[in-house]
């Protein structure tokens, strides 16, 4: 459901609304949406053609990819997760996750493959190397606007994206309840191209 007080949020209180809003869902809510949004991620041409994708565990309520892992590993397709660099401020490395990759817990709490494996560079790609990114949103309209956690870990990470050809195809995730009414643009977001809920699929600019 679409926010009827969107224009009168700024930035940061309509984080706290959104997030909310997820937290607020149920167990069983959260199932059915992941089942739904991996529906959908499943019929994508960018998924079907990708080898190397990179996801995110879900953390404070985000909607769960997780069941798409064992779907690309059945397609041969490598899985990345995001790592806070190490010695970079503010900027992502991928590491591959399979089945025993050791984790750790990052300083904000959420779950990455350790430090260790993902020094060895035979683990982990450049951002440039994706084939396709999924990463969670906080919050997006109907024209692929869309609002982060605040941190700018992504849009520092893909700025590279802008400018450069070929480049990862970038893919926002959230529950449909994280829809609002209207986000203003940001002179630092990086475009999406295509951001997917449990009830739609919007392409920025169609």
């Amino acid at each position: 459901m679409s926010s009827a007080v969107d224009g009168r949020l700024d930035r940061r209180e309509l984080r706290r609304e959104l997030r909310r809003r997820r937290r607020a869902l149920t167990p069983d809510q959260r199932r059915r949406a992941s089942r739904e949004l991996c529906r959908r991620l499943r019929c994508l041409p960018e998924l079907q053609r990708a080898r190397r994708v990179a996801l995110y565990l879900p953390n404070d309520g985000e909607i769960d990819p997780r069941p798409l892992i064992d779907w690309f590993t059945a397609r041969r397709a490598h899985v990345y997760l995001p790592v806070l660099r190490p010695l970079v401020e503010n900027r992502l490395w991928f590491v591959r996750y399979r089945a025993g990759t050791r984790m750790t817990r990052n300083r904000f709490g959420i779950a990455e493959p350790d430090t260790r494996f993902g020094a060895h560079r035979a683990n982990r790609l450049p951002a440039w190397a994706l084939d396709t990114v999924l990463l969670p949103l906080v919050g997006f309209d109907d024209d692929g606007q869309r609002i982060g956690m605040g941190g700018g870990f992504y849009d520092r990470t893909f700025a590279f994206a802008r400018r450069q050809r070929p480049r990862p195809r970038l893919i926002g995730l959230a529950h449909d309840c994280q829809r609002v009414d209207s986000l203003p643009v940001e002179g630092w977001d990086v475009p999406l191209d295509a951001i997917v809920s449990d009830r739609r699929i919007v392409r920025p600019g169609r």
